[in-house]
């Protein structure tokens, strides 16, 4: 990922095909002249090689500053993704390790073969020669198309011109980072870094149904077409390995394990929230109706802004008074210092290190003398770069070989002139996404590359990150780095009292709104998508699960990037947070920092990485199977 030029990059991605394939071809002809750990060293290298590729690969498509560089990585993504179709279909190396005898191994060698034989059935290993050919093919198409999906939104960046005073509402620091140009305007665009505090704090609503209109154009009109043939091939591809949906195919494998689960898991959590929504939805509409008597509904881009209005006037809290205490650089340190007490860890900075881009920070990670891994911060907006928030794979750890590396790839408004304040949820990404890099290290210290960092269940790995946003409200954490940018002063009790009331207030809006996104990801991959009108499913299913009306003319879904990546289970973030949140009931709330219950979920559940399954993480931690009563509790609080 460091190489500077597309030809170094490229060079490097084939360097670790060819060491996957000579791997591979070591596995294949293993049986009777090497002992079963050895023979399962060469399994693990060649696809925990292609990992390192793809990693590589990913990482430089979504953040490399240089256009020709991504332009390399998306056809490294290519042949990368080609490669391990073709060793997942390989009946050589699926015989190699069906004959690996697993009696003398441990738990998690057992572990590696059990999921290896899985995943090779799945691929269609056992199907006939022309149906794995019509695989192959399929799966090279749905990586291209998957790229131009989100190519497509990382791309389309659009602009809305306004005059200064309609930008009355907005935090100082924001209307100083945004001067008048030559014609006396003020230029807005789609980034999150302009468009959430616009559609929360801009007192006009023109401004704020233009840009929430944009937003929604964002993609628009190539992803329809792109996502039709994504929904096509995926059910094709589906069909052929043995599956009547995408939906199917895709549950199969995770914790929840079919679609029919998943559409009763998104019923049970739509059913739980919907007393609380109505609470939420009928507060807004009063708050609409003091300015502005007769309304009769809420329009999506008043949501936010009238949120705000009825915490602030209900509760006595204005978001914009907790950013003087969220200084970016602070904060910062804030989570390296709060994460180091709690796991037993340290960071050093490492000046100079080679990195992709000037402004990315690279630390490593220690325990006592001994290096960890290291973790790269990319924390701010730029040209070409990934639009929002997520931890990358650099490499995975494999114990006694490699260390882990990961990044942080965020969007972050970016100190200059004047310092950089954050709103208090954008802390709680910071938390959140923090949450997955301190997987990826801790976890990254096994003996597998299949079974290193965040590689259990995929509905289990948003559980450690929606773990670690518990400490945004902690008063004890807060004061190692929450302190006023001029006083010096921390958060007085009493605000972040009114501001943990006031959280509460939407919770129910919150959370059916995620039930739309998991239901829409999900019905897409159920339907035919023979002729399948996708404007008109996100329309009958916002309004099926949201209070707001689907404003025709806007496309959602074509800038909705998890259609892409999570495909059919955004469900996997509620359920992730059901488990979260029972997690967390073995913690003391009193005593957040204290770091003994840390270092045993660090021993019980980050460490192992992948080599346990999800649900035996949890026992071991909890001593008993996951309960919904935790997760009820929060949905009712406040």
């Amino acid at each position: 990922m460091l190489e500077s030029t597309p030809e170094s990059f490229t060079a490097s991605c084939r360097a670790d095909l060819d060491l996957a394939r000579a791997a591979a071809e070591e596995f294949r002809t293993a049986k009777g002249r090497l002992a079963p750990e050895a023979a399962l060293e060469r399994y693990d290298t060649a696809f925990g090689q292609i990992g390192e590729a793809a990693a590589r690969a990913s990482l430089g498509r979504s953040v490399h500053p240089d256009p020709a560089v991504r332009a390399a990585a998306e056809q490294a993504e290519i042949e990368i993704d080609g490669l391990a179709t073709e060793l997942g279909l390989d009946r050589g190396l699926y015989d190699a390790l069906l004959a690996v005898p697993t009696a003398g191994l441990d738990p998690a060698a057992r572990h590696l073969v059990e999921r290896g034989l899985r995943d090779f059935r799945r691929a269609g290993v056992d199907r006939d020669e022309a149906t794995r050919a019509r695989v192959k093919e399929l799966r090279e198409e749905l990586t291209r198309l998957g790229q131009e999906f989100g190519r497509n939104i990382k791309d389309d960046v659009r602009r809305l011109a306004v005059r200064p005073e309609e930008l009355e509402g907005l935090p100082e620091d924001f209307r100083r980072a945004h001067p008048a140009n030559a014609a006396g305007e003020v230029v807005l665009t789609t980034d999150n870094t302009d468009y959430v505090p616009v559609v929360t704090y801009c007192r006009s609503p023109r401004v704020r149904e233009a840009l929430w209109r944009l937003y929604r154009l964002r993609g628009h009109p190539k992803n329809l077409e792109v996502l039709s043939r994504l929904l096509a091939r995926r059910a094709e591809l589906a069909r052929l390995l043995g599956f009547p949906t995408w939906a199917e195919y895709a549950t199969a494998d995770k914790m929840i394990g079919s679609e029919r689960a998943a559409a009763d898991f998104i019923a049970r959590i739509a059913a739980a929230a919907e007393p609380r929504m109505q609470r939420d939805f009928a507060q807004l509409l009063e708050r609409k109706r003091a300015d502005d008597p007769g309304a009769g509904e809420v329009n999506g881009w008043d949501s936010a802004f009238l949120q705000e209005r009825v915490k602030a006037e209900r509760y006595g809290f204005e978001a914009q008074s907790l950013r003087p205490y969220f200084e970016y650089g602070r904060v910062k340190q804030g989570v390296l210092d709060v994460t180091a007490r709690l796991f037993g860890i340290e960071y050093r900075r490492v000046p100079g290190s080679p990195a992709w881009h000037e402004e990315v920070e690279v630390h490593d990670v220690f325990e006592g003398g001994r290096r960890l891994g290291r973790i790269y911060l990319d924390m701010h907006p730029r040209e070409g770069k990934y639009k929002h928030y997520a931890q990358f794979t650099v490499r995975n750890g494999v114990a006694g070989k490699r260390l882990p590396e990961g990044a942080l790839v965020c969007n972050f408004p970016r100190p200059g002139a004047a310092p950089a304040l954050l709103e208090h949820h954008e802390v709680r990404t910071f938390f959140h996404e923090f949450g997955h890099l301190l997987h990826h290290v801790l976890g990254g210290q096994v003996r597998w590359a299949a079974q290193s960092g965040v590689a259990t269940e995929w509905d289990f790995v948003e559980a450690p990150s929606q773990l670690l946003e518990e400490w945004i409200w902690d008063p004890a954490t807060l004061a190692t780095f929450a302190r006023h940018l001029d006083t010096g002063e921390p958060i007085p009790a009493a605000l972040l009292a009114r501001a943990r009331a006031a959280d509460e207030y939407g919770k129910g809006l919150w959370v059916r709104q995620q039930m739309f996104y998991a239901a829409l990801s999900l019905e897409l991959h159920r339907r035919d998508p023979q002729g399948l009108d996708t404007t008109a499913v996100v329309a009958e299913l916002q309004e099926r699960y949201t209070p707001f009306r689907h404003v025709d003319g806007t496309f959602f879904h074509a800038s909705f990037g998890h259609l892409d990546g999570y495909s059919a289970i955004y469900y996997t973030y509620m359920w992730s947070m059901v488990i979260a949140k029972d997690l967390f009931t073995a913690f003391d709330r009193a005593h957040l920092l204290d770091p003994a219950p840390a270092r045993r979920y660090r021993e019980r559940v980050l460490a192992p990485g992948g080599s346990k399954k999800a649900a035996e993480l949890v026992r071991d931690f909890l001593g008993r199977e996951t309960r919904f009563d935790a997760y009820a509790a929060w949905l009712e609080a406040g």
